[in-house]
């Protein structure tokens, strides 16, 4: 699914489009004990109440497409019979109304679900009506193509509120606050079928994650059985390895600006497509021959790749690039830079030694105070056993590095 489909999706979620049709919840205590259990009809909740679980499933497709959302097929054995997508595609054919089926969902996610805490499992089913669209990509709200059946499950870690103080308005007094149980926004979550190009992909499946670091594979395996992607930190780390080995011990500072700044202009170009751009190891390697990669480098350019990522892995830019920020760092100093502005660091040898020249204005600012990057012309203070000399005001502040 890209961006604008989730979008779609996610435009379902208030009360003039609503196409929920039931809402299951079980709650999980810190043990794995099912604590409660509930079933109803959506369009039957109170109005307040069904605003903050439109707010959870809104939360549920949101992030970043590579990154909190991860588009995964099923493998052909679990599409076969038995396999997880099969019992994925009855819990959605029956609507949630099969309560065996929802029990045995409930068991999958507690044996797989790595979390020490409370928790609420709450899983729906929706059936949207798909409107067709015109060449210039208009709705037409009465032209339907299909109906879109799926199920969202949304896992949200349920924490006591903390202690305090609050204001008793009957009492007209200030007392200890009582304590209460909040169902918190949804760390993990998945909807299935995806809704590619329009369409029911039963093929396919959304998974989120608040953090992309913690995809949780066992309850991926187990309770989808899908393709896990490479996660958004290691395609970064990956990326990482792929220029320290092709470069070699000889990479210099220029090359991987030049490396970040061919990326970044690649995301930019490419920002208004709905699809997110993706990078495999041809793409890989024009970045690094357009960012100036010696010859001699790029020789084992796609060794390097294949033993990293994959011969056919696909890496998202997104993913791999450091859109809002470039920072560069020795063991004593850390320099961050506007990734629009890496040109204003230079390397230079001064003095035999080799440095990072940052040019700078007039000022700049220390720990929030404004100060002059060296001492007015004519105000220097005296040397030792001398009188007070001129210093010339510097163009550059310049920060001495060791080679390694």
């Amino acid at each position: 699914m890209n961006k604008k489909e989730v979008l779609e999706i996610r435009k379902q979620f208030s009360p003039k489009n609503c196409a929920i049709t039931k809402i299951c919840g079980c709650y999980v205590d810190y043990e794995k004990n099912k604590k409660m259990e509930s079933k109803e009809a959506f369009l039957a909740l109170p109005e307040e109440e069904a605003f903050k679980y439109f707010d959870i499933f809104k939360k549920t497709l949101s992030g970043s497409i590579g990154k909190n959302m991860l588009n995964m097929e099923f493998p052909l054995d679990a599409e076969m019979p038995g396999g997880t997508q099969e019992f994925l595609l009855k819990l959605r054919d029956s609507r949630l109304e099969d309560d065996m089926l929802l029990e045995e969902f409930y068991d999958k996610v507690i044996a797989t679900y790595e979390y020490a805490e409370n928790y609420y499992i709450i899983l729906i089913h929706a059936a949207y009506d798909v409107p067709g669209r015109t060449s210039d990509d208009l709705e037409m709200d009465d032209a339907s193509d299909e109906v879109y059946q799926h199920i969202l499950m949304s896992i949200c870690p349920v924490s006591l509120s903390k202690a305090g103080l609050s204001y008793n308005a009957e009492e007209n007094c200030i007392q200890d606050r009582i304590r209460d149980w909040i169902v918190d926004k949804p760390d993990k979550g998945f909807l299935f079928p995806a809704f590619n190009d329009r369409s029911t992909d039963l093929h396919s499946v959304l998974y989120y994650t608040k953090k992309s670091e913690d995809l949780q594979p066992e309850m991926i395996d187990q309770l989808l059985g899908a393709k896990m992607p490479m996660s958004a930190d290691t395609q970064k780390e990956t990326f990482q390895m792929i220029i320290e080995d092709t470069l070699g011990e000889d990479g210099d500072y220029e090359t991987v600006r030049n490396i970040h700044e061919t990326l970044n202009d690649m995301i930019e170009e490419h920002k208004e497509e709905p699809d997110p751009l993706t990078l495999d190891k041809t793409d890989v390697k024009k970045i690094f021959e357009q960012s100036g990669v010696p010859n001699e480098k790029m020789e084992n350019f796609e060794k390097n790749f294949e033993e990293n990522a994959g011969e056919k892995a696909t890496l998202l830019a997104s993913n791999i690039a450091e859109i809002r920020k470039f920072n560069i760092e020795t063991p004593d100093v850390v320099i961050k830079v506007n990734p629009d502005r890496m040109d204003l660091v230079e390397t230079r040898m001064i003095d035999g030694r080799q440095c990072l020249v940052i040019p700078v204005d007039d000022h700049i600012e220390v720990n929030g105070i404004n100060v002059r990057t060296m001492k007015v012309k004519g105000v220097a203070e005296p040397k030792a056993g001398g009188s007070g000399e001129a210093v010339e005001n510097a163009e550059d502040d310049v920060v001495p590095f060791d080679e390694d």
